[in-house]
């Protein structure tokens, strides 16, 4: 089965990417995950200088999914290309990296340095992060936002550019053709959807910053139909991602138009979970008689259904 998908100038083996803030820098996953064998990985998003993050609690469960609040905690570019990216690319990671900003002028720094340096696949525009109050999010709101922050980093970079859009607008396809329009190679969403849980014994919010990314298989079915809206909107591949647990949901984001995907929550109860996919992947298309996987992007069929005879 031929698994190859091309997202701008980058091919990668197989559609499956392991998505920013859910794999650590990579290198943590070395002794249980193949990393040559994913199609990608989406390494935590980097500001130009390190970043504490929020204090805990960062995390707490939710019915199918979870939140979280870490507040882009992060080592800097420069600590990245000094300590981690030698590794990723000793173990033939294609890695992509998820870069953050509180300017446009940072945004376009760290794609500087990073275009700089072998063994960077891509770059992923963090714009849409729903938990912290300064940079990404403002951008990522905003039409004219996302496309300053796209075409700057444009500017600096012959890598493929992807900016990473939010759920937490009312019109997602506009800032995909914003994107688009500013020189983006392709687009990932989506992100989490702003949350909020309460513990009820302590009348406390659960996380210390008080709201929080949800993500999951709660926002899959919301994500999946962003994905198509968004297929029918623009020309560029789109990165679906949003509650991937098994090989079935990546179908049905590629079926909604997705031309890779990226799996993060699942990770977490299950650090296996990338060969079961990529075997359930080669399983379905051996049993409808299918030989590339790219055969599948929008193949949705939308045609009235015909009616049962009673």
């Amino acid at each position: 089965m031929d698994l190859r998908v091309t997202i701008g100038t980058l091919e990668l083996p197989n559609p499956i990417i392991a998505a920013s803030g859910c794999f650590g820098y990579g290198v943590e996953y070395d002794e249980i995950v193949d990393l040559s064998r994913l199609g990608g990985v989406a390494v935590k998003g980097l500001f130009l200088k390190e970043r504490d993050g929020h204090p805990p609690p960062r995390i707490a469960e939710t019915p199918a999914g979870m939140l979280n609040a870490i507040g882009l905690q992060g080592i800097g570019v420069h600590r990245f290309v000094r300590e981690k990216l030698p590794l990723l690319r000793e173990r033939g990671a294609r890695t992509i990296v998820n870069i953050c900003g509180t300017t446009l002028d940072e945004y376009a720094e760290v794609a500087r340095v990073l275009s700089d340096h072998e063994g960077v696949s891509a770059l992923e525009l963090n714009i849409s992060c729903p938990n912290i109050k300064e940079g990404g999010i403002q951008f990522g709101c905003s039409l004219v936002g996302t496309a300053q922050v796209t075409s700057a980093v444009r500017k600096v970079t012959r890598l493929p550019v992807i900016p990473k859009l939010t759920p937490n607008v009312t019109d997602v396809p506009s800032f995909a053709r914003a994107a688009q329009e500013s020189g983006a190679d392709a687009v990932s969403l989506v992100n989490t959807f702003l949350a909020m849980a309460i513990d009820v014994e302590t009348r406390r919010p659960k996380l210390s910053n008080l709201l929080g990314g949800l993500s999951g298989p709660a926002i899959r079915p919301i994500a999946i139909r962003m994905v198509w809206e968004c297929f029918n909107a623009v020309r560029i591949p789109i990165l679906g991602m949003g509650g991937i647990t098994d090989a079935t949901d990546v179908i049905e984001f590629m079926l909604a138009g997705s031309t890779a995907v990226q799996i993060g929550t699942a990770n977490f109860a299950d650090p296996f979970v990338w060969n079961k996919v990529l075997d359930g992947l080669d399983d379905y298309l051996r049993r409808h008689q299918m030989t590339r996987v790219t055969d599948l992007i929008g193949q949705i069929d939308t045609s009235p259904r015909k009616e049962v005879p009673v």
